[in-house]
């Protein structure tokens, strides 16, 4: 029953539940959760730099109690908990949650392990020398002010930072129906962008993102893939995959998985803890320790493995099962205008310039203003005391007045001043009256009128406006810009990777013991022949380099091992290396058996092109003299375990393999100084299980050294070098053509002297030739300067070896030519077979005591040819002619 006066009104409950629901939920939208998309900051955070503004924390004064700053945040602008302001403060100081901090903590503010931060009385904070740029020009009314929540103080609504916070440090919170999940990004590479903008705002999202490549994430890591990353900066929605950055390492006489960045936001402590649960129930086999090595030097978590396992095997379970890789689910949304939108990039630098121009424009009509008024004032101050009578005149005024209401009117009414400019004269000191002070008012009014143009000229250009920005965002740069953490492994997505790759010339180069590395061809110098090389790689004790092969970033190496298995790889996802670095090894990067061996490559183009896949031929030889073609077709589908290329048997292993086009001659060597040329028709085409035909029939005692391919017969030779540096080149046409499986004829006289022969390539001048011995010593030279000599003979020394050393391995690259001239005579002027960097002397002289070290360029390339020729000559007189071998040639059989 209703009490008298009062009305009862009915309502729905549907209607008054989503009436309160919706503006519970708009309030957690605009007051919490979402971020304003001018300053990238939440209403929390942005307290928390206005509360520590205000108790002036800043990064050049002492720190200050969190309790003390938590507490003046929550009794002046946040009216909730004390916990959602002292966590969000902790936050802003960790450098593993925000890629550039914006408060500096002393104490413990917690730990990557997910360890707590200690309770606000113990821990003490100020700003950051980059919140600085945040908080920059807030006193000049550079944007809006709104009451707090009891109307007793004033907040702004936005900072007018000069720092692009929501896309250099992202956001992430849980609203009411929406979320929003921002990543990261590197200030330097976002400065970029943001002034691509400003000189060209029609400029795609595809233009930005070579500027801004994508997220740059506090802790580091690798972004696996890349179509996550395109779809986030071309919608404001994507997922962008994040692998731990890793290495490889002996530890213990084990090899090792070494962990030195993990993905961003996983917690280290509970990532190790969940990897052993994995390893006792064998759902991740062949980790015999775990072991969190990090310390303040960086971090280092050891994932120590079984003998029989195989490293690249266990990672790819580590990262199919554990932390080690997982996602950020992109999701810009942000506050525009006070609702919430979904941004791409350029969207979001819209806003955020558009920002700056409207402080830049609040903050120039603010000085202006102060410098009108400062104007003002020393106009009166001129007026009054200009000369010496208006002075005396001012000074009866003041002196004969009853009291300063007095002076100030008798000032205004003689001198026409205003009561500005009266109370200002009422103010002067009386050390301001000298002439030399006069002089400096004068001044003063000059510089003054000068700065109202100038900021009068900002007002109504435009283009001076940006050009402000712009130079701000620079100088931002200079400040704070640092270099990437975040690497980007553009092969972990499906899209096409070339536009991303430069397609740079580099030399593939694998060491005996199976470390394989890429370097940039332009690192390595042009040498004469007969020079002694320079450094060419750190490896192991008794270890040395023994395939070397040039190639472009964008082909395919096909690698054949000796018992007949074929692997590939992408030439850039061979990891990068110096030329004096040791490189990664190659069981690390395929999945090769432990007692397999890496015997054979190929440097193929795009498998994915059918027409060249069934044009082409694998040409394959054993030590033995099997040879075997087939289709690459049939290796042109990858797959992670590699393929069965050829079957071998016993005592038997896969020694070479090359590509050819059909119409190509094969010619294959011996140790023993033989050589067989034949047609490629000669072996007709088998399947890719199949064992092959005999090549060369083989003396005892002697094996398959490498085997050629022909296909320019009139202007290709053929390079033979010996073990002990002797080489030549003879024509393709002095080897007559058999059928398979012949002895061959001989192509190098092999003596003690020259030792066994080592090599074979097909070369043509303008080639370059590099020679890689075993102590890891390289040359590298022009095939042109070997001339061509007959078959039967013993050749020139090539590169001069120390009396223990013998080559390793010789490959065929493209010269550059501006390398080549840049680099024909070091810095000193002596011959270019001397080098700067890492001088080795040959231990044997040239000729006498004419070492390479004290004679002019001319005298020491006279000298080797006279050397040369004394050589030849005493061989001719031990060894007979220049006779060939007659012995008939046997047919061989299929075997």
């Amino acid at each position: 029953m209703n009490t008298e006066g009062e009305r009862v009104i009915p309502i729905s409950i549907v209607d008054e539940m989503k009436s309160s629901y919706i503006d519970y939920s708009m309030s957690v939208i605009v007051s919490r959760a979402l971020p304003d998309v001018r300053d990238g900051l939440k209403p929390v955070h942005r307290r928390v730099l206005y509360g520590m503004y205000g108790l002036n924390v800043f990064s050049n004064r002492k720190h200050l109690k969190s309790a003390r700053i938590v507490g003046d945040v929550l009794g002046k602008y946040h009216p909730h908990g004390d916990s959602s302001v002292y966590d969000a403060m902790v936050r802003m100081a960790q450098p593993w949650s925000l890629r550039y901090p914006q408060v500096d903590g002393q104490g413990n503010f917690g730990s990557m392990d997910g360890d707590p931060p200690a309770a606000m009385r113990y821990t003490e904070a100020r700003l950051k020398k980059i919140s600085d740029e945040v908080l920059a020009d807030l006193d000049k009314d550079t944007v809006d002010f709104q009451n707090n929540f009891d109307d007793s103080l004033t907040e702004p609504t936005v900072m007018p930072t000069r720092i692009p916070n929501l896309l250099v440090n992202g956001a992430s919170g849980i609203a009411v129906g929406m979320a929003t999940n921002m990543a990261p990004h590197n200030l330097s590479e976002t400065v970029d962008a943001i002034c691509a903008y400003i000189d060209d705002r029609e400029i795609t999202i595809d233009e930005l993102m070579k500027h801004i490549i994508a997220p740059d994430f506090p802790t580091g890591g690798i972004i696996y893939g890349y179509d996550g990353v395109r779809d986030a900066l071309h919608t404001g929605r994507g997922r962008v995959v994040i692998r731990a950055k890793v290495n490889f390492e002996e530890v213990h006489n084990r090899n090792a998985i070494i962990i030195t960045e993990i993905p961003y936001q996983v917690n280290k402590a509970e990532m190790i803890a969940r990897t052993s649960e994995l390893v006792k129930e064998e759902k991740i086999p062949g980790i015999y320790e775990i072991r969190d090595e990090s310390d303040r030097r960086g971090m280092r978590i050891v994932y120590e493995l079984k003998n029989d396992a195989i490293p690249n095997v266990v990672l790819n379970l580590l990262y199919k099962y554990t932390a080690l890789q997982t996602s950020f689910s992109v999701n810009n949304i942000a506050l525009v205008h006070g609702r919430p939108e979904q941004l791409n990039v350029k969207d979001i630098i819209h806003h955020f310039v558009e920002h700056r121009h409207e402080v830049v424009i609040r903050r120039t009509e603010y000085e202006l203003k102060k410098a009108k008024e400062r104007a003002h004032i020393l106009e009166g101050f001129m007026k009054v005391i200009a000369t010496q009578a208006s002075l005396d005149k001012a000074i009866a005024i003041i002196r004969n007045s009853a009291n300063p209401a007095d002076a100030k009117d008798g000032l205004i009414a003689e001198f026409e001043l205003s009561d500005l400019q009266a109370q200002a004269i009422l103010d002067l000191r009386l050390a301001r009256l000298t002439g030399m002070e006069l002089d400096k008012i004068r001044a003063e009014y000059e510089e003054i009128m000068n700065m109202i143009r100038d900021f009068e000229d900002i007002l109504a250009n435009e283009s001076r406006r940006f050009g402000i920005i712009k130079t701000e965002m620079l100088e931002i740069k200079e400040k704070y810009g640092d270099e990437r953490r975040t690497e980007i492994d553009y092969a972990g997505g499906d899209m096409s990777i070339e536009d991303f790759i430069p397609n740079e010339s580099v030399v593939v180069t694998i060491s005996h013991a199976g470390y394989i590395k890429r370097t940039l061809l332009s690192e390595y110098r042009v040498q004469s022949r007969g020079g002694v090389g320079n450094k060419a790689a750190t490896t192991r004790d008794e270890d040395f380099l023994e395939y070397i092969v040039s190639a472009t970033n964008h082909q395919y190496m096909l690698f054949f091992t000796e018992k007949g298995k074929c692997y590939w790889l992408r030439v850039f996802e061979i990891p990068e290396g110096s030329k004096i670095s040791k490189g990664r090894a190659i069981q690390n990067l395929i999945n090769i058996e432990p007692d397999d061996k890496v015997k054979a490559y190929i440097r193929t183009n795009d498998l994915k092109d059918e027409e060249y896949v069934n044009q082409m031929n694998v040409v394959m030889i054993t030590r033995n003299g099997t040879v075997k073609k087939t289709s690459l077709e049939a290796y042109s589908r990858p797959r992670t375990n590699g393929i069965n290329a050829i079957e071998i048997r016993d005592n038997d292993q896969l020694l070479g393999a090359r590509l050819t086009d059909g119409t190509s001659e094969i010619m294959i060597a011996t140790k023993n100084g033989k050589c067989i040329r034949f047609p490629e028709e000669k072996a007709r085409a088998v399947g890719r299980g199949s064992i092959g035909v005999r090549g060369i029939a083989l003396e005892d005692n002697d094996e398959v050294i490498g085997m050629i391919v022909a296909n320019d017969v009139a202007n290709e030779s053929v390079l033979v070098v010996s073990e002990k540096g002797y080489g030549k080149r003879s024509a393709v046409e002095d080897y007559r053509i058999t059928n398979r499986g012949g002895k061959g004829v001989i192509t190098l006289n092999i003596t003690e002297k020259t030792g066994s022969l080592i090599a074979i390539q097909n070369v043509k001048d303008g080639d370059g030739l590099m020679i890689i011995n075993k102590s890891g010593v390289a040359i590298r030279m022009g095939v042109d300067e070997l001339r061509i000599m007959g078959r039967n003979t013993q050749g020139v020394k090539v590169i001069n070896l120390k009396a223990s050393d013998e080559i390793a391995a010789i490959a065929k690259v493209e010269m550059d030519k501006e390398v080549e001239e840049a680099e024909a005579l070091d810095s000193d002027g002596l011959p270019s077979a001397v080098i700067s960097d890492q001088v080795e002397y040959s231990d044997v002289p040239l000729s006498g005591d004419n070492s390479v070290s004290n004679m002019g360029d001319e005298n020491f390339l006279r000298q080797v040819e006279k050397d040369e020729e004394k050589e030849q000559q005493e061989f001719l007189k031990e060894d007979g002619s220049d006779a060939e071998d007659n012995s008939a040639d046997e047919e061989g059989s299929d075997s």
